[in-house]
């Protein structure tokens, strides 16, 4: 039997100057991000926080295998560069004051940190929780920035993808859907 992994763990695809991070949206913001290499100022909302996902089968729980809503039918996959994503997690503080902390402590914490930690349980195939957790990460605003117009290497489009496994798993064919499961390692 194989250990469990550590109960917080950045697992994703990546290679050496890349990670691959992902995130659902509506059909127009989508083709906006498709056409332009990165997301455009409208009908991307700039001021407000995006969060990305390492996680494949994370960000199909929160977007139902893009069949959750309109705003989420379309799954992207970024490949970020590697120095992005350390200085988000180098900016970054819990989505959640620490109970040691006055709120007063606690915005100017936010204040200082312009990302975002949030741990949410994995998923497997049938998009059940796992006893270990995932990351995501919560840009705003100079991250945000960042993330947009120096982060972004390559978006593709994964809802094909996303659509195929999900139709196997609906299947039972839980072989095949493994198959065709990016490969995600621990994040080193």
């Amino acid at each position: 039997m194989m250990p469990s992994p550590p109960y917080r763990q950045i697992r994703a695809l990546f290679d050496n100057d890349t990670i691959r991070v992902y995130q659902a949206y509506s059909n127009q913001i989508a083709d906006s991000a498709l056409a332009h290499g990165t997301f455009v100022s409208s009908p991307f909302k700039m001021a407000r926080m995006t969060w990305i996902k390492p996680s494949f089968l994370w960000m199909m729980y929160r977007a139902g295998w893009g069949y959750k809503d309109a705003g989420q039918e379309r799954i992207l996959a970024m490949d970020i560069t590697r120095e992005g994503f350390e200085w988000a997690l180098e900016h970054s503080c819990g989505s959640h004051a620490e109970p040691s902390m006055t709120k007063e402590q606690w915005e100017q914490v936010k204040r200082d940190s312009p990302v975002r930690i949030q741990w949410d349980p994995e998923r497997n195939l049938l998009l059940h929780p796992l006893e270990y957790r995932s990351i995501q990460i919560g840009l705003g605003e100079e991250a945000v920035e960042r993330y947009v117009n120096q982060w972004i290497r390559q978006i593709t489009n994964v809802t094909p993808l996303a659509h195929e496994i999900r139709a196997l798993v609906v299947k039972g064919d839980m072989e095949k859907a493994t198959e065709l499961l990016p490969v995600e390692r621990v994040y080193k």
